[in-house]
């Protein structure tokens, strides 16, 4: 294993409380890095990031980690900055299974516990560029892959993320190559996740229009308002691409929604939902056909319908 050269990488801190600041700069310019910028806020971190996606952040969750997390959240969907794979490690003072949870779930790389010594940190640093974790993308999350069993069948498919930290640290690329390498992976791996979260969140809405339909009206609002959701971000990121018949299909689906709120002819709505959900899959996926599609979609609610019951039969016999 190489050394490591952090002395072109630009690295974000966020930390409300200005010693910690202090302290994560020092052993960052200790670890040779050398271009660190550090801001207070959590608005100033987010345009930060707007401004100048960086190849590092460091950021604390104590205080507004819910609002760190949904903000990391974000940036791994696309919704903020110009870069959704650099490197981010979440600090934190305590370390509960409440916060593990929010950081798993935000798409970080890492949570380090404070204090931390300068050396861990560079250990976990060098993990980032040596060995950084694939990415996978599914309706609520994109990030590094967290399964625990990897011999378990799964349909998610695993790739490897942009990553400028390694490209200056490791690879020993200048400010321009990195740039011009970066742009050139970033093209392919925003389209992969954008391709990817259409296929996910179309399969979604199906899924869940199925749920939906043996359930009394009423007692579906809360899959009504996730549709709708899920609609809208599909229409926004089918702008400007070759899926664009798919804004039709999801203005139909916005149209069931409208009508099953308002509680006006259910089996009209419902029957205009699912059409438009499965012809929804069916632009993302084309060489399938309804059926086909159909058959997925009632196998992945057989599967949720046989754990819900599996989890109210053990929460019972407790």
């Amino acid at each position: 294993m190489g050394r490591l050269f952090f002395d072109t990488t630009e690295t974000l801190v966020y930390d409300p409380v200005a010693a910690n600041r202090t302290a994560t700069r020092a052993a960052l310019f200790t670890l040779g890095f050398r271009k660190i910028e550090t801001v207070a806020t959590l608005d100033t971190f987010v345009e930060a990031i707007r401004r100048r996606p960086p190849d590092l952040a460091l950021c604390e969750a104590q205080g507004s980690d819910t609002a760190l997390c949904k903000t990391i959240q974000d940036l791994r969907q696309g919704g903020q900055g110009f870069n959704p794979f650099i490197v981010i490690i979440v600090t934190a003072w305590e370390k509960s299974g409440a916060l593990v949870s929010r950081v798993v779930n935000s798409g970080a790389d890492d949570l380090l516990l404070r204090p931390f010594s300068t050396t861990l940190l560079g250990q976990r640093i060098e993990t980032h560029v040596e060995r950084r974790k694939g990415f996978v993308v599914t309706t609520d999350y994109v990030g590094p892959d967290r399964r625990k069993d990897l011999t378990r069948p799964s349909n998610i498919e695993m790739f490897e993320p942009p990553n400028s930290l390694k490209m200056k640290a490791k690879d020993r690329l200048s400010v321009e190559e990195t740039a011009m390498r970066l742009d050139g992976e970033l093209r392919g791996a925003r389209e992969k996740l954008n391709n990817e979260k259409l296929k996910r969140d179309a399969f979604q809405i199906s899924i869940l229009w199925r749920l939906m339909q043996e359930r009394v009206p009423g007692a579906y609002n809360e899959e009504l308002a996730k549709i709708g959701h899920l609609a809208k971000g599909i229409t926004r990121r089918c702008q400007d691409t070759d899926f664009e018949t798919a804004i039709e299909w999801c203005e139909s689906v916005l149209a069931a929604v409208e009508g099953l709120q308002a509680g006006v002819d259910r089996n009209a709505a419902m029957h205009l939902l699912g059409h438009a959900a499965l012809s929804l899959n069916h632009v993302f996926h084309s060489e399938k056909s309804t059926v086909e599609i159909l058959t997925e979609v009632d196998a992945t609610v057989a599967i949720i319908r046989a754990r819900s019951l599996a989890e109210a039969t053990s929460a019972a016999a407790s």
